[in-house]
């Protein structure tokens, strides 16, 4: 019998990834968004699918569907778009995380938590596990993302245990490739975008900040695995790329493959902004048999061949 999923935030970067995975894998699906930060275009390839729906709607509202899985993406996920309107942030995280377990709980569906390794704050533990508790400021201009999806979190698991709700909880790490927003303010497109325009590359402090990067394919068939593994393992599970890279060293391999004659140049750091970002990620491999499997130079050629052909307006 073919299964029917529920994507929120579904023509976002990540959603629409998903929601091309599930169809191909014969589920129907239907693609939730509000089109804050979703972009049409994302999804537009799906359109003609007679198993794709698409709902306009904001999942600070409830939504009533019958569904057998629900992956709650919704959430603007860059420093840019989520500190455009912090409370709202804050709403899409909380509302957005109880209405949608109350539809699992009805439906008695599996639903996946699109979490983050911003829950780790600026991280004391290096590299971060998942029973770090994270160092996070919970006031601060970043603290709208950060605090929300902790107490997505929080929900989730009183869901789980209180509702017996049956839950997955993935925690993201910087993820890139194609259909990222040219201007959501992320690292990896922020330097593509520069350096194709020819423009200067922008380095926050020194650019001895590290970070690790997930090519989205791979982090897709980490949801897939963490919402088809077995029951009783409601996460969190962190899902990333081990490999660690200083922003120097991104902005040097970025002006290299794009063949940019950009330069770098140097300003403060934003406030809170993580020194270190690095996923532990042995529960990813003992309970979903997940690993990384494209590395960054393969990935990054991806995703600037994605920015050359759709243009940088």
């Amino acid at each position: 019998m073919q299964k029917k999923a529920l994507v929120t935030g579904g023509a976002g970067f990540l959603g629409s990834h998903l929601c091309e995975r599930l169809l191909n894998e014969g589920y129907e699906v239907i693609c939730l968004d509000n089109f804050f930060t979703g972009q049409k275009r994302n999804i537009a390839h799906l359109l003609g699918n007679p198993y794709f729906e698409v709902v306009r709607h904001d999942v600070t509202f409830p939504y009533y569907a019958e569904v057998d899985e629900i992956y709650n993406l919704a959430c603007p996920a860059s420093p840019v778009h989520y500190q455009f309107d912090p409370v709202q942030t804050t709403k899409t995280s909380v509302h957005g995380a109880i209405n949608m377990l109350g539809l699992a709980k009805r439906t008695k569906a599996r639903i996946m938590q699109a979490s983050t390794s911003e829950v780790y704050g600026d991280p004391e533990v290096h590299p971060q596990v998942e029973g770090y508790w994270g160092r996070v400021n919970p006031i601060g201009i970043r603290s709208c993302y950060d605090e929300g999806k902790r107490c997505a979190e929080t929900l989730f698991f009183d869901y789980y245990r209180q509702h017996h709700v049956d839950i997955k909880v993935v925690r993201i790490f910087n993820t890139y490739g194609p259909r990222m927003h040219p201007s959501d303010g992320r690292v990896v497109s922020n330097f593509i975008v520069q350096a194709l325009k020819g423009e200067n590359l922008t380095i926050f402090g020194e650019g001895q900040q590290t970070r690790s990067f997930c090519y989205v394919d791979d982090l897709i068939e980490g949801f897939v695995r963490l919402m088809k593994s077995r029951e009783g393992f409601p996460g969190p599970v962190n899902i990333g790329n081990p490999g660690e890279f200083t922003m120097l060293e991104l902005a040097e391999k970025i002006i290299k493959l794009t063949g940019s004659r950009s330069k770098l140049v140097f300003h403060p750091l934003p406030q809170d902004d993580p020194r270190q970002r690095k996923p532990d990620i042995s529960l990813a491999q003992s309970e979903l048999g997940w690993n990384p499997t494209i590395d960054l130079e393969e990935g990054l050629s991806r995703t600037i061949e994605y920015f050359r052909q759709v243009g940088l307006e």
